[in-house]
């Protein structure tokens, strides 16, 4: 057997491993306030993201070069399901429900690839967000 080759392909996988690992917080760096959720990326976000709350499109302020994580803030104690969606990238989840507890708010680690949708030209324009009263989101860094 000849293994010339057994040593670069090592050296390979291992320079592989070491870059593509990144670490995320799975905590946060400080409390999560009342009415806030944070979603935190695995990676940077390009957008434009399409959220949905309770059933209505919220209006997300888009970062220019990209943002790590998604804050929506003014959410009322109780149940709500929440839909993300981008012609780029793919989330996991993408669909699911929170329970916004008086107390704290929550921080949750969304797994993101890249992905293109659309493949030539502009993705068609969706109607404005016509969001709810008191909520807001932005894509922060």
């Amino acid at each position: 057997m000849k293994f010339r080759f057994a040593v670069p392909a090592l050296v390979l996988l291992g320079a592989v491993a070491f870059l593509g690992c990144r670490k995320v917080p799975l905590t946060p760096k400080s409390p999560i306030p009342s009415g806030t959720v944070v979603f935190r990326f695995t990676r940077k976000v390009r957008g434009p993201v399409e959220l949905s709350l309770d059933g209505a499109r919220i209006p997300v302020t888009q970062a220019p070069k990209g943002a790590i994580s998604l804050v929506i803030k003014g959410l009322a104690p109780g149940k709500h399901r929440y839909f993300l969606s981008s012609p780029r990238e793919i989330f996991s989840p993408d669909l699911s429900d929170l329970d916004m507890t008086t107390d704290k708010g929550i921080y949750q680690i969304v797994l993101t690839q890249k992905f293109e949708a659309v493949l030539y030209g502009q993705p068609d324009p969706l109607p404005p967000a016509e969001g709810l009263p008191g909520v807001s989101a932005a894509l922060i860094k």
